[in-house]
């Protein structure tokens, strides 16, 4: 492969490589972008000198489609220089592609068809790299550590999208219900079955009958009672339709609706494996499925063209939490979608500010902390997040970070994301560093068990980029795998999760107040990234982690099994707590009256609180036993 050799001979390619003609100040100027990102960063000025010249640039308009999945492979190497760009899989967002991205190795290296679809969502500027000269630099070492990395965080978005983002083909009918079934007596009359309706702001009732079920709506109230002028004392009995179809609670959405037209009528009573009706699903449930569907959401916040929209869109988002809580999903899946909504609103801002201030001088990466690293957000998480950019000597790079910094932390507190008490957030100068800086932060955090150290480490050791292109993840995640040999700190971070007493009082009784988080979740989620990293495991979330310490020998299954419906049982009862809130129009906390809970939620949560006091011991034991 024998391209362009010098800047002086920019404009001559051999070979038959094609480049554009450009002068050597052009040639110097691409030059200097690329070296600032992956995989061109190290590459000697002669290499990078020679890819600028064999590049040639191109422009797609929003909309226009680059690779499409599944279709003809792909031969060149692409890199985002200006707008944005966006990978989908089967018309699902997977990822977003900014200023320094680079995409198309995938189908490049392996000559088959891209398994993702890469679409312009604005006017953008492409360097287009040639194979031969695209094969040289993955070829390298940088190059195919590139490689890697991209492939496995490219397959970490379609997982987490596919998983955390419960489409119409794949929602469960239950999803859909809204509240109880209504039933009436088949001796009630025309007239109390439609008091009931209006009172319940329901349109359609269930009847019990010796010979089955029946359904009586108010369509049958107007076309059989009012149309036909019988008289409203007329017995439901004698209007209802019998006997009624029903829709299995394990059928998804798709398949109720083909059964709903099939059978020619707009509700469907939803009956479990024992024959329990639990609801009742509409034609209007369906109709309006697509507009409640976290994808949908997701996708109306990455198409927002202003900051006001995003606003708007993010105050889709507890509604939609609502709706999630009542489709029965477990917890873990709800805490992933809200994950996942934030990402997107947090992207977006991000992108509206970038076009407001203008591309950014070096490459950066925007971090996530806590519970959103972790994909445990709720809708009382506050913003955890910080910003690291690559090194640089000009002052205007830090002024220009700061600036963008404020704007997205402003714009994400519009969207419903309240700032973090404790200051850990982008615009305060100590979350906002050079990737050095942060290397040295949590290198000095290993050095000691002072109490600020901790914290510090305890937030910023659970940490997710979910922005820009500086790669961050392995320098910080190779000083975290240092944590096991550093005694005081770990010493220091094991007391972080034993720290907060019991919630239970000194008679091991359920107290009337409990904050879910601070007396519960949190003493276990502590506890729990102590193990994980006194074996080296750098697994994100707690129910991960869990699992990685059963498999590595720090907790029997049973223990690990106990922990984790702990886990489980008190995150959805926060969660649930939350939705409670919003039903009745109050604004979401932590505290729980433990006084107004069923008995058997009740019981649920003594006994995951008597396993969460008991967690410290297990481990202790599972330790002794090895």
């Amino acid at each position: 492969m024998d391209t362009a050799t010098s800047v002086s001979g920019a404009t001559r390619v051999a070979d038959g490589v094609g480049a554009d003609r450009v002068s050597d100040d052009r040639v110097a100027e691409r030059a200097e972008f690329l070296a600032r990102h992956e995989p061109f960063r190290g590459l000697s000025r002669h290499d990078l000198e020679r890819v600028a010249a064999a590049l040639h640039e191109r422009a797609v308009v929003a909309g226009e489609m680059v690779l499409v999945e599944s279709g003809p492979p792909g031969t060149e190497l692409y890199v985002v220089r200006e707008g944005t760009l966006e990978l989908t899989h089967k018309q699902a967002l997977v990822a977003i592609l900014t200023s320094g991205e680079v995409f198309g190795h995938p189908t490049l290296l392996t000559g088959l068809p891209p398994e993702l679809s890469t679409r312009a969502r604005q006017d953008s500027t492409l360097y287009v790299i040639p194979e031969e000269v695209a094969l040289d630099v993955l070829s390298r070492p940088q190059g195919l550590r590139f490689v890697a990395a991209s492939l496995r965080e490219r397959l970490l978005d379609a997982a987490r999208t596919m998983r955390a983002l419960p489409d119409a083909v794949t929602r469960p009918v239950t999803s859909l219900l809204r509240s109880a079934p209504l039933f009436c007596d088949p001796n009630a009359t025309a007239r109390q079955a439609a008091g009931l309706m209006q009172a319940e702001k329901r349109s359609a009732l269930l009847v019990r009958t010796r010979d089955g079920l029946g359904i009586v709506t108010d369509r049958d109230l107007r076309d059989k009672v009012l149309a036909r002028g019988l008289s409203p004392e007329t017995p439901v009995s004698a209007i209802m339709t019998r006997p009624v179809k029903t829709v299995s609670s394990d059928a998804l959405a798709p398949e109720a609706a083909i059964e709903m037209m099939a059978a020619g009528v707009d509700f469907l009573p939803v009956v479990d494996a024992g024959g329990a009706v639990v609801g009742v699903l509409s034609a209007s449930n369906l109709m309006t499925l697509d507009a409640r569907s976290p994808f949908a959401l997701r996708r109306t916040i990455h198409g927002a063209h202003t900051l006001d929209d995003v606003v708007r869109a993010a105050a889709d988002v507890p509604p939609l939490f609502v709706d999630l809580m009542a489709s029965h999903l477990d917890a873990p899946a709800i805490t992933r979608v809200l994950t996942l909504l934030h990402d997107a609103v947090t992207q977006r801002v991000l992108e509206l500010a970038v076009e407001k201030h203008g591309e950014p001088p070096v490459a950066y990466a925007w971090l996530a902390f806590g519970s959103a690293a972790r994909s445990e957000l709720n809708l009382v998480s506050d913003q955890d997040n910080g910003l690291a950019f690559d090194d640089a000597e000009d002052p205007s790079v830090e002024e220009y970070f700061r600036v963008l910094a404020e704007d997205v932390n402003e714009g994400l507190r519009r969207c419903g994301f309240a700032l973090d008490v404790h200051g850990t957030v982008a615009s305060n100068w100590q979350w906002r560093l050079p990737l050095s800086k942060w290397c040295a932060v949590f290198s000095r955090a290993l050095e000691g068990k002072d109490l600020d150290r901790l914290a510090r480490a305890s937030v910023a050791f659970d940490f997710r980029q979910i922005a820009g292109d500086l790669p961050v993840a392995r320098a910080l995640t190779d000083i975290i795998r240092e944590a096991p040999h550093h005694g005081p700190f770990m010493s220091g971070l094991a007391a972080l999760g034993t720290r907060n007493p019991s919630a239970l009082t000194l008679l091991q009784r359920l107290p009337s107040l409990i904050d879910i988080k601070k007396e519960a979740l949190q003493p276990l989620q502590n506890l729990t990234r102590y193990h994980a990293f006194a074996r080296g495991i750098t697994a994100h979330t707690t129910l991960e982690r869990l699992v990685a310490i059963r498999e590595a020998g720090g907790l029997p299954a049973d223990a690990e099994q106990l922990l984790r419906e702990a886990f489980l049982s008190m995150l959805h009862l926060q969660l649930r707590h939350h939705a409670h809130a919003l039903r009745a129009g109050q604004q979401p906390d932590n505290i729980i009256d433990t006084t107004t809970l069923r008995p058997l939620t009740r019981v649920a949560l003594h006994e995951a609180l008597r396993e969460r006091a008991a967690a410290p011991k297990r481990f202790v034991r599972a330790a002794a036993a090895r």
